[in-house]
């Protein structure tokens, strides 16, 4: 999300505003078009079926491949596009999603995308000072009517099977994932309240730190979880939730896979040692991914997947960060990011970045640990020809042109997630 543009440094807490809201929309314009550059990727360790003799052929293998598989992504932010529409702000009937959207996603593009499935993002920003409970409530409330509304199209699960079921019922399988521990107020009872509504994630930190768990974002405090994080990660493995530790700092990602007994993901991620910000994941955790069973679910977001972004833009969120503190209303803070952006002129990046991140956590954590978690409507500038929802099968075939194997893909797309899914929800049958 645009609010998330945040990969600032420990010590530079980043302002929500960078990764979505008000500020970030325009936030993001600053990291998507920078991506230039880049390491190279390497080759999957898995043999290729027969390749496609053009471009075209391999678009319209991906194409095949995700009307079979299932496409779950990781990370939308649609209801706060909803909430912060500028014509109509919180009006699930004049944002129509039966045609085309102010925003990236509707359903015709999720259809022409091949998604089969989507974690809905309900987020709140960390910076609320009062009503971060009442604000949870009301964007669940708005996603849930938001699902409701398009019985045909959307369906409302709660386990794994119920996404397979939507699956083949033609349908878009909706869970919701809540971003940002912040949104339980210290509250397990809220925690378990939340998980009632259909939320089926909850990412344990945005970029502010919560009073138990450190972000990515925010200078440490805790180094890592407290005694009270660890029961909140417990208690999201007794009622089936998974933990998703995207936002988080490298410190608690180890306390989380240390505490966890069930898979946790990265909602929407990137590897840090191709693109470094704090924001990313460490190879040491990659390497550890695979005995806690968990995904990282790759994020398009281009100041996440490449480097150019990060030279770039890293000194004006260092600067922004160090001004807005002082700062109390939004107008202020367009302001200041309009000066600050004036006269920046940045790269753009292209789908290979995207590729180039997969097959990288790919080679450290492997195959069964790699996801999608785009961040769409958190974001406003994208890889070119991987800008909105419609776009996902060009990713696909990018990665068929590097030879990746039919069986692999489907792993990718969602099946990883999926079984991540289903062992929370045996690690939550076997702790009640």
């Amino acid at each position: 999300m645009p609010r998330r543009l945040a990969g600032g440094p420990p010590g530079d807490a980043v302002s929500a505003r960078w990764e979505m809201g008000a500020v970030g929309a325009a936030a993001l314009a600053l990291v998507a078009s920078a991506c230039a550059g880049g390491a190279p990727s390497s080759p999957p360790s898995s043999p290729s079926r027969s390749r496609s003799l053009s471009p075209q052929g391999d678009l319209e293998h991906a194409r095949r491949i995700l009307a079979d598989a299932i496409l779950f992504d990781g990370h939308n932010d649609l209801p706060w596009a909803i909430r912060t529409d500028k014509k109509a702000p919180g009006d699930v009937a004049a944002y129509d999603l039966r045609g085309r959207a102010a925003g990236q996603t509707d359903l015709p593009r999720l259809r022409q995308g091949g998604v089969s499935a989507q974690f809905w993002s309900v987020y709140v920003p960390g910076e609320l000072k009062t009503g971060i409970a009442r604000t949870q409530l009301e964007q669940i409330d708005l996603m849930r009517r938001v699902i409701a509304r398009y019985p045909d199209a959307l369906q409302l699960a709660g386990t794994a099977r119920e996404i397979r079921e939507a699956k083949r019922a033609g349908r878009i399988g909706s869970m919701l994932g809540v971003e940002g521990g912040h949104a339980i107020e210290n509250s397990l009872g809220a925690l378990r309240a939340y998980h009632d509504l259909g939320v089926r994630y909850m990412t344990l930190t945005h970029n502010t730190n919560t009073d138990w768990a450190d972000s990515a974002a925010d200078v440490p405090r805790h180094h890592g979880l407290t005694p009270f994080g660890e029961q909140v990660v417990l208690e999201m493995n007794r009622i089936g939730m998974l933990v998703d530790l995207s936002h988080t700092s490298a410190e608690t990602m180890e306390d989380a896979l240390r505490v966890s007994r069930a898979p946790v993901i990265f909602s929407h991620s990137s590897a840090r040692g191709l693109c470094d910000v704090p924001r990313n994941v460490p190879d040491a955790i990659l390497k550890e991914l695979p005995a806690n069973g968990g995904v990282v679910m790759v994020t398009f977001v281009a100041g996440f997947v490449d480097p150019a972004v990060a030279r770039v833009t890293q000194p004006l969120i260092e600067e922004f960060n160090r001004r807005v503190r002082d700062l109390e209303t939004d107008s202020e803070r367009d302001a200041l990011f309009e000066q600050l952006k004036a006269g920046v002129v940045m790269p753009r990046t292209s789908i290979a970045k995207v590729a180039d991140q997969i097959e990288y956590v790919r080679r450290i954590a492997g195959v069964r640990h790699i996801g999608i978690g785009s961040d769409f409507d958190g974001n406003t500038e994208w890889p070119e020809g991987l800008s909105d929802v419609s776009m996902y099968p060009n990713l696909f075939a990018e990665l068929i042109r590097r030879g990746w194997s039919d069986s692999d893909l489907a792993l990718l797309a969602g099946e990883n997630v999926l079984r991540a899914l289903e062992r929370a929800e045996a690690v939550s049958a076997e702790m009640k």
